[in-house]
């Protein structure tokens, strides 16, 4: 990836977010920690950084929720229980369904996902331990089935949840996750308003 790509230019704003203190004022868990994280790594690279889309798109072959519910199912997502393991993780696969942003969503929704872990259970995930296939087939897979995504998960967590050098590992891995994959905008009339 080139720095000077949009990837890159995000990757290095994620390098920054570890020390900025910026997740300390987060609220995890919530539809607004979620933009803000998104926001933080992709604004003034996208005019929708932070901002729900108002397009439906699939990606791989998979449909994300339309666009005409996604507001009614963010709600839903938030008021989700996240006091356990198994609920924390299906809430993050509920929001990985939902797919609330027109791209970064994969990126934004990992360090979501550390935030809540961090808060709820004082660990984080390890993402250096998850392969990248494994990863991809799981969360591919989590629209029925999501004892693989909890597997891989399990096995990846770590009390290390302010150590500087999980923290880049795991952007690190997030963005190489995200490589070569794209997203369609289904055409279904609607004009997209950012």
């Amino acid at each position: 990836m080139s720095m000077n790509s949009i990837d890159g230019k995000s990757l290095e704003k994620a390098y920054t977010l570890f020390d900025s203190g910026f997740l300390d004022t987060l609220n995890p868990g919530t539809v607004q920690c979620l933009q803000q994280i998104h926001a933080y790594l992709f604004g003034g690279l996208y005019d929708f950084a932070g901002k729900i889309r108002t397009k439906t798109i699939s990606k791989g072959g998979t449909l994300f929720c339309r666009a005409e519910y996604l507001l009614q199912n963010l709600s839903m997502i938030e008021a989700m229980p996240e006091t356990t393991f198994d609920e924390i993780v299906d809430k993050y696969v509920e929001m990985n369904m939902a797919h609330p942003f027109m791209e970064g969503n994969g990126r934004s929704t990992r360090i979501w996902l550390d935030l809540i872990f961090k808060r709820r259970m004082k660990r984080c995930v390890d993402w250096s331990k998850i392969d990248k296939k494994d990863y991809l087939d799981a969360m591919h897979r989590s629209t029925t089935d999501v004892s693989r995504i909890k597997a891989l998960l399990a096995q990846a967590l770590t009390d290390r949840i302010d150590d500087r050098e999980i923290f880049m590992k795991g952007i690190d891995y997030s963005y190489y996750y995200e490589q070569e994959d794209g997203v369609e905008v289904i055409n279904d009339g609607k004009e997209d308003n950012p």
